[in-house]
Protein backbone atom coordinates (compact mmCIF):
# COMPACT_ATOMS: atom_id res chain seq x y z
CA UNK A 1 0.00 0.00 0.00
CA UNK A 2 1.31 3.41 -1.34
CA UNK A 3 1.12 6.06 1.59
CA UNK A 4 1.01 9.10 -0.78
CA UNK A 5 -0.47 7.80 -3.79
CA UNK A 6 -2.08 10.51 -5.61
CA UNK A 7 -5.82 10.72 -5.00
CA UNK A 8 -8.07 12.71 -7.04
CA UNK A 9 -10.51 13.84 -4.58
CA UNK A 10 -9.78 17.09 -2.93
CA UNK A 11 -7.93 17.21 0.22
CA UNK A 12 -10.86 19.50 1.92
CA UNK A 13 -13.86 17.32 3.36
CA UNK A 14 -16.10 20.53 3.46
CA UNK A 15 -19.43 20.48 2.26
CA UNK A 16 -19.09 22.84 -0.93
CA UNK A 17 -21.75 25.13 0.73
CA UNK A 18 -20.01 25.38 3.90
CA UNK A 19 -20.55 28.85 5.42
CA UNK A 20 -18.18 29.97 8.02
CA UNK A 21 -19.24 30.71 11.24
CA UNK A 22 -16.80 32.43 12.94
CA UNK A 23 -15.32 36.24 12.13
CA UNK A 24 -12.57 38.07 13.11
CA UNK A 25 -12.56 42.01 13.66
CA UNK A 26 -9.18 43.10 13.73
CA UNK A 27 -6.20 45.58 12.64
CA UNK A 28 -4.68 43.81 9.34
CA UNK A 29 -2.07 42.32 10.52
CA UNK A 30 -0.57 40.89 7.10
CA UNK A 31 0.17 41.99 4.00
CA UNK A 32 -2.10 39.85 2.07
CA UNK A 33 -4.73 41.59 5.07
CA UNK A 34 -4.18 44.55 3.41
CA UNK A 35 -4.02 43.68 0.05
CA UNK A 36 -7.61 41.98 0.50
CA UNK A 37 -8.79 45.45 1.80
CA UNK A 38 -7.49 47.61 -0.99
CA UNK A 39 -8.95 44.86 -3.31
CA UNK A 40 -12.07 44.81 -1.87
CA UNK A 41 -12.31 48.60 -1.60
CA UNK A 42 -11.74 48.87 -5.48
CA UNK A 43 -14.34 46.48 -5.75
CA UNK A 44 -16.75 48.53 -4.17
CA UNK A 45 -15.52 52.22 -4.21
CA UNK A 46 -14.84 51.39 -7.92
CA UNK A 47 -16.78 48.67 -9.98
CA UNK A 48 -19.81 48.82 -7.56
CA UNK A 49 -20.86 52.26 -7.01
CA UNK A 50 -18.52 54.04 -9.26
CA UNK A 51 -17.81 57.14 -6.92
CA UNK A 52 -13.82 56.31 -8.71
CA UNK A 53 -12.59 55.53 -11.76
CA UNK A 54 -9.31 52.78 -11.36
CA UNK A 55 -8.87 53.09 -7.44
CA UNK A 56 -9.76 54.59 -4.42
CA UNK A 57 -6.50 55.10 -3.42
CA UNK A 58 -5.84 58.75 -1.89
CA UNK A 59 -3.12 61.09 0.22
CA UNK A 60 -4.31 59.36 3.66
CA UNK A 61 -3.37 56.14 2.26
CA UNK A 62 0.09 57.28 0.09
CA UNK A 63 1.48 59.43 3.14
CA UNK A 64 -0.67 59.61 6.63
CA UNK A 65 1.90 57.33 9.03
CA UNK A 66 -1.30 57.15 11.53
CA UNK A 67 -3.37 55.22 8.90
CA UNK A 68 -4.44 51.84 9.59
CA UNK A 69 -6.65 49.11 7.65
CA UNK A 70 -8.81 47.34 9.65
CA UNK A 71 -10.55 43.85 8.31
CA UNK A 72 -13.46 41.48 8.96
CA UNK A 73 -12.34 38.05 8.02
CA UNK A 74 -14.00 34.52 7.48
CA UNK A 75 -12.45 32.30 9.93
CA UNK A 76 -11.54 28.46 8.99
CA UNK A 77 -10.52 25.93 12.06
CA UNK A 78 -9.90 29.49 14.04
CA UNK A 79 -7.68 30.69 11.56
CA UNK A 80 -8.26 33.90 9.55
CA UNK A 81 -9.25 32.67 5.56
CA UNK A 82 -10.76 35.67 3.99
CA UNK A 83 -11.65 39.76 4.29
CA UNK A 84 -14.79 40.17 3.71
CA UNK A 85 -15.03 43.82 5.12
CA UNK A 86 -12.62 46.54 5.68
CA UNK A 87 -12.88 50.54 6.99
CA UNK A 88 -9.85 52.28 7.42
CA UNK A 89 -9.09 55.10 10.00
CA UNK A 90 -6.07 57.68 11.09
CA UNK A 91 -5.33 60.33 13.00
CA UNK A 92 -6.05 64.32 11.25
CA UNK A 93 -5.06 66.35 14.23
CA UNK A 94 -3.78 65.52 17.48
CA UNK A 95 -6.94 63.59 19.46
CA UNK A 96 -8.96 63.88 16.09
CA UNK A 97 -9.36 60.51 14.00
CA UNK A 98 -11.65 60.00 11.36
CA UNK A 99 -12.99 56.82 9.58
CA UNK A 100 -13.23 56.11 5.99
CA UNK A 101 -13.95 53.57 3.03
CA UNK A 102 -15.80 51.23 5.14
CA UNK A 103 -16.64 47.94 3.17
CA UNK A 104 -18.25 44.94 3.00
CA UNK A 105 -18.38 42.41 0.27
CA UNK A 106 -22.15 42.07 -1.30
CA UNK A 107 -22.40 38.39 -0.90
CA UNK A 108 -21.53 38.97 3.19
CA UNK A 109 -23.68 42.49 3.75
CA UNK A 110 -27.02 40.13 5.22
CA UNK A 111 -24.51 39.49 8.08
CA UNK A 112 -25.45 42.70 9.74
CA UNK A 113 -23.14 42.67 12.31
CA UNK A 114 -19.68 42.98 10.40
CA UNK A 115 -20.16 46.99 9.62
CA UNK A 116 -21.06 47.70 12.52
CA UNK A 117 -18.55 45.91 14.07
CA UNK A 118 -15.82 47.34 11.87
CA UNK A 119 -17.14 51.11 13.28
CA UNK A 120 -17.03 49.80 16.51
CA UNK A 121 -13.32 48.53 16.59
CA UNK A 122 -12.38 51.34 14.63
CA UNK A 123 -13.54 53.98 17.14
CA UNK A 124 -12.70 51.83 20.27
CA UNK A 125 -9.11 51.35 19.00
CA UNK A 126 -8.78 55.39 18.40
CA UNK A 127 -10.53 55.93 21.59
CA UNK A 128 -7.49 53.99 23.34
CA UNK A 129 -4.93 55.76 21.38
CA UNK A 130 -6.12 59.13 22.64
CA UNK A 131 -8.82 59.57 20.75
CA UNK A 132 -10.76 62.78 21.78
CA UNK A 133 -13.54 63.13 18.31
CA UNK A 134 -13.81 60.38 15.64
CA UNK A 135 -15.89 61.80 13.09
CA UNK A 136 -16.47 60.43 9.10
CA UNK A 137 -18.49 60.96 5.90
CA UNK A 138 -21.23 58.72 5.85
CA UNK A 139 -22.99 57.89 2.42
CA UNK A 140 -26.31 59.36 3.07
CA UNK A 141 -28.41 55.83 2.94
CA UNK A 142 -26.06 54.70 5.41
CA UNK A 143 -26.24 57.65 8.03
CA UNK A 144 -29.86 55.70 10.04
CA UNK A 145 -26.81 52.87 11.30
CA UNK A 146 -24.88 55.16 12.37
CA UNK A 147 -27.44 56.81 14.34
CA UNK A 148 -28.48 53.19 15.85
CA UNK A 149 -24.50 53.26 16.70
CA UNK A 150 -24.39 56.38 18.58
CA UNK A 151 -23.27 58.69 15.95
CA UNK A 152 -24.90 62.43 16.39
CA UNK A 153 -25.18 63.93 12.18
CA UNK A 154 -23.71 67.25 12.51
CA UNK A 155 -24.42 68.13 8.68
CA UNK A 156 -24.78 66.33 5.17
CA UNK A 157 -22.39 67.58 2.68
CA UNK A 158 -21.78 66.62 -0.99
CA UNK A 159 -18.37 64.88 -1.52
CA UNK A 160 -17.37 62.57 -4.38
CA UNK A 161 -21.05 63.72 -5.96
CA UNK A 162 -22.87 62.07 -3.60
CA UNK A 163 -24.90 63.35 -0.31
CA UNK A 164 -22.55 62.61 3.09
CA UNK A 165 -23.30 62.76 6.57
CA UNK A 166 -20.52 64.47 8.25
CA UNK A 167 -21.06 62.58 11.44
CA UNK A 168 -19.71 62.29 15.25
CA UNK A 169 -19.09 59.56 17.03
CA UNK A 170 -20.36 59.21 21.21
CA UNK A 171 -17.07 58.06 22.71
CA UNK A 172 -19.13 57.60 25.96
CA UNK A 173 -20.65 54.28 23.81
CA UNK A 174 -16.79 52.89 22.50
CA UNK A 175 -14.99 51.97 25.25
CA UNK A 176 -10.65 51.63 24.37
CA UNK A 177 -9.78 48.65 22.69
CA UNK A 178 -5.81 48.54 23.67
CA UNK A 179 -5.44 45.30 22.12
CA UNK A 180 -6.84 46.33 17.85
CA UNK A 181 -4.50 42.92 16.15
CA UNK A 182 -6.65 40.56 18.43
CA UNK A 183 -10.03 42.38 18.25
CA UNK A 184 -13.45 41.02 18.62
CA UNK A 185 -15.00 37.50 17.24
CA UNK A 186 -17.98 36.91 16.00
CA UNK A 187 -20.32 34.03 15.40
CA UNK A 188 -22.97 33.56 13.25
CA UNK A 189 -26.59 33.14 14.75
Amino acid sequence: MQLHAFHPQPWCELDPSYTPQGFRIQWASDPWMEREALALRRQVFCEEQRVFVHDDLDDIDRHEPSTRSLVALTCLAGEADEVIGTVRIHQAAPGVWWGSRLAVRADWRQHKRLGSSLIRLAVSSAHALGCDEFLAHVQAQNVPLFQRLNWELLEMRELHGRPHGWMRASLAHYPPCPTPYAGFVLTQG
